[in-house]
């Protein structure tokens, strides 16, 4: 399987250089690409004196943006499959794969991280918010998803095809939903999720909140207007 790392980066100067050096040291078979979302700090520097390949937006889109700019990059150079890690080392790369067999092993679309497959959720503000993502997923695709919200994600050529072509695509749970109703072959993976060590994360308190209830509104109304799309074998 080719497997490309999509590393999306905003301001993650003091960051990035850890996390590659780790994807490198426990996943050496993956190829990957940062996509410097307009950082205002020495992100595209570090990536060009390192000789990281890097794909360099003039202006900051936002992590739906950049993520989609990386998919589309591996959708064009005919990669089997892309994952979706974070800059600020939040994602440990020793679970890429795993990810990556049981897709193989299983011919599935789309390898879910989660937190939670193992453990118990806590109890927080934040994980209320998860637990009603995960009700919503549920209650619209007959499908429990034990942590919709964790951004490591690993998609097949299938989806990348659709994801690399539509606008609508987003590397968040409403996405999950839309897939799983198109017929994206989809399962989990127990991962675990480290505290951010420096950086500016793309969601403040406030905005996770609006996360939260923008994404069960997609997926409770939206998901019911938007009309579903048959993956393909490939476009």
């Amino acid at each position: 399987m080719r497997l490309l790392v999509v590393i999306p980066a905003y301001n993650e100067e003091a960051s990035l250089p850890a996390t590659i050096r780790e994807l490198r040291e426990k996943a050496p078979e993956a190829d990957f690409v940062v996509v410097n979302d307009g950082s205002r700090d020495r992100t595209a520097e570090i990536c060009r004196e390192a000789g990281y390949p890097m794909l360099d937006l003039p202006t900051n889109l936002g992590l739906t943006g950049a993520f989609q700019t990386g998919i589309r990059y591996a959708y064009e150079r005919d990669y089997d499959a892309a994952l979706q890690l974070d800059a600020d080392g939040q994602h440990d790369p020793a679970f890429l794969r795993p990810m990556a067999e049981k897709m193989e092993r299983e011919g599935l679309d789309l390898v879910l991280g989660s937190r939670f497959l193992e453990k118990r959720r806590p109890r927080s503000l934040r994980m209320v918010g998860n637990a009603l993502i995960e009700t919503a997923l549920r209650w619209t695709t007959g499908r429990k998803i034990t942590d919709p919200t964790c951004g490591m994600r690993l998609y097949g050529r299938r989806v990348l095809a659709h994801m690399a072509l539509s606008p609508n695509a987003r590397p968040e749970p409403d996405t999950i939903a839309f897939l799983i109703r198109s017929g994206a072959k989809t399962a989990e993976v127990p991962v675990s999720v480290r505290e951010r060590q420096a950086g500016e994360s793309y969601l403040s308190l406030g905005r996770s909140f609006r996360y939260m209830a923008q994404m069960g509104m997609n997926i409770f109304v939206l998901q019911w207007v938007l009309k579903k799309e048959k993956l393909t074998a490939d476009a």
